[in-house]
């Protein structure tokens, strides 16, 4: 697949190097086989939640990580878990599997739970005050007055 170019944009824009890097990464990633499936949800103003299905998938099998801008999601099944049993059919995924997703600067994951066979991970951005829009003052240039 050839990739997207963006040149044309960088000429109207500062600093989006990195975003247009990821647009990049996320367009020459291959699909791969869609397991498990996700949904990203916008719960407010600054708040998003990911619900991933993991049907068979015990807590202690399952692993959230952020390290910087990436969110790793995990599951590793146990070993011995199938405790002799002989599937006459097996329709329900129980493989690894490893999920990544970009997030946007000042993203952080606040929690995770498993409920129902659905891993929910809650996400808040929270700028840092310096990060947020500030007025700047416009000061008017004061002329000398003129003596004769």
């Amino acid at each position: 697949m050839r990739g997207f170019d963006y040149s044309p944009f960088y000429r109207a824009t500062v600093g989006f190097d990195r975003v247009f890097d990821l647009l990049d990464n996320v367009a020459g990633q291959t699909a791969g086989n869609g397991y498990p499936p996700y949904n990203i949800e916008k719960a407010g103003e600054n708040a998003y939640r990911i619900v991933m299905a993991v049907a068979g998938f015990a807590d202690a099998e399952l692993n959230v990580t952020q390290k910087e801008n990436e969110l790793l999601v995990t599951g590793q099944t146990a070993p011995n878990s199938e405790d002799g049993k002989q599937y006459l059919y097996r329709g329900i995924a129980g493989r690894n599997f490893e999920r990544r997703f970009q997030l946007a600067d000042h993203v952080k994951v606040v929690g995770a739970k498993l409920a129902n066979g659905l891993l929910i991970i809650e996400l808040r951005r929270e700028i840092p005050e310096e990060k947020k829009p500030r007025a700047i003052q416009i000061e008017a240039e004061v002329k000398p007055a003129l003596t004769h």
